[in-house]
């Protein structure tokens, strides 16, 4: 902001910002205030609407660099040559928390990126999970629900959890990741990313590969206990804010090695999961993580009202060479969360310093709207046109997919090795003695505000057939919970 007088909004000075006019010595307020209500005004409209998930956040600027060649996987020109840089927004989240919730709690934590490429903004919108609770976004509503505070009580009901999770088996993988000891990261910069769901990648000749893609910490992994996020939830609420704000602050920049798993597309079909089920991962004994790039946040926002609150991300973001899956999940995500932000923020969000295209210019025909702010000047503004407007590449950013059989609603497609708990079993078996205890503490505990038999004893057999050990010890961890 430069120096000079104080003025209002349209620019006049400010001849007095500590009285209000009235009439008279003690006499009553004057609507010719405008000074007055101009304040007033833009104070009660300073608020947008709080993100529904994952509105509690923190972010920062960034460069990703490109250090091996993938050229033979996709087009995309981010990614074209070793060496190469891209300027990225980063917006790490709670979940299920609200705006003014502590950072030190048991959640997924999103990881979302923003890369500003020369074909445009890449979305990569991720968690610090590589699964989900559920694998088709019809039920997204209705888990968020049980997540948020109930509709009689105002308060999270362990009823809700439960009940749901027991109902959805296929949570049971996810929930074994949130109750273990990743389930409250020590802070932004110590916790893994990924994309979860599986993407395209698509190269010059057409050929097409699935991915999933991962952000490997460099500070190393650091989890807190339920007693330790306990006391510090209290302490500081915003804990994970401050520590990634204080490291950039001190030039000690958190990064991530970026790595990437591969499957060509004629594998999939035969895959012994179903590669777009959210709720599995590809075991890395059968698709290794192949390294391909580094991230590295450099730079605070200046102010967070502006550049992380007002900051948006659609996995329907794509640029040539990067596209979407059939995962179900990804394909109701590609829909909601433009919507979202455009009910949030606003059918211009996109023309925001954060958001807009940084490395190139969008070039489109919409106009107008709330906040729009005239960029296009007197261009025409349909399409086709004979004034030299922007045309189509008539290049798909995707290749496309072969499609078969009869419209309807259809469970995701099972193979050969699916089910709701072999993974989460799996995971279970891969931890160590202290890992598991802390793991059936953590869900006893949570357990121990269920109110109903019924539900405790149905959430604990999903994970009895996950592993038969893991949901005996659950048993009786909450049966001497319980006296």
């Amino acid at each position: 902001m430069t120096q000079g007088p104080l003025t209002t909004e349209a620019g006049a000075p400010v001849s007095d910002n500590q009285n209000s006019e009235s009439a008279g010595v003690g006499g009553p307020v004057l609507v010719q205030d405008q000074l007055l209500l101009e304040k007033l005004a833009h104070f009660n409209r300073e608020r947008i609407p709080e993100r529904v998930v994952h509105a509690r956040g923190a972010g920062a600027y960034g460069t990703f660099r490109v250090t091996a060649d993938v050229t033979k996987y996709t087009r995309a020109k981010f990614l074209s040559e070793v060496g190469k840089e891209t300027e990225t927004f980063v917006r790490f989240s709670t979940v299920a928390g609200n705006l003014g919730a502590p950072d030190a709690v048991r959640d997924p934590r999103g990881f979302a990126l923003k890369f500003y490429t020369e074909e445009g903004n890449y979305d990569l919108v991720g968690n610090n999970t590589p699964v989900f609770f559920i694998r088709d976004a019809i039920k997204f509503p209705d888990f968020i629900h049980t997540q948020k505070r109930d509709p009689y009580t105002g308060s999270q009901e362990a009823d809700n959890v439960f009940d749901f999770w027991g109902l959805s088996p296929e949570s049971t993988h996810q929930v074994t990741w949130l109750f273990g000891d990743r389930g409250i990261p020590a802070s932004y910069r110590h916790m893994d990313g990924f994309s979860s769901h599986t993407y395209q990648w698509n190269n010059e000749a057409g050929e097409v590969f699935w991915v999933k893609y991962h952000f490997k910490t460099d500070q190393g992994i650091k989890n807190l206990t339920a007693e330790e996020a306990a006391v510090l939830a209290g302490r500081d609420p915003d804990s994970h804010q401050r520590d990634l704000r204080e490291s950039i602050e001190r030039g000690d920049f958190p990064s991530w090695t970026v790595g990437v798993q591969i499957m060509p597309a004629a594998e999939a079909a035969t895959y012994r999961f179903n590669p777009f089920d959210l709720t599995k991962v590809w075991p890395h004994a059968d698709y290794p993580v192949i390294e391909f790039g580094r991230l590295e946040l450099d730079r605070n926002p200046e102010n967070i009202f502006a550049e992380v609150e007002q900051s948006v991300f659609s996995p329907g973001h794509f640029v040539p060479g990067i596209g979407p899956s059939p995962d179900k999940m990804l394909q109701g995500r590609i829909f909601s969360y433009a919507d979202a932000h455009r009910y949030r923020v606003g059918i211009n969000a996109d023309h925001l310093p954060v958001n807009r295209p940084h490395a190139t210019e969008a070039r489109t025909y919409s106009r107008d709207g709330h906040l729009y702010d005239g960029r296009h000047k007197g261009a025409k503004n349909y399409e086709p046109n004979s004034f030299d407007g922007p045309v189509q590449t008539n290049r798909p950013l995707w290749e496309p997919l072969a499609v078969t059989g009869l419209t309807g609603e259809t469970a995701t497609p099972s193979h050969a090795e699916d089910d709701d708990f072999v993974q989460a079993g799996n995971l279970y078996r891969l931890m160590s003695e202290d890992e598991k205890v802390r793991l059936v503490g953590n869900l006893a505990g949570a357990l121990s505000g269920v109110t109903r038999d019924d539900i405790a004893e149905r959430a604990i057999n999903n994970f009895r057939q996950a592993d038969e050990d893991f949901g005996k010890r659950l048993e009786a961890a909450l049966q001497a919970l319980r006296g």
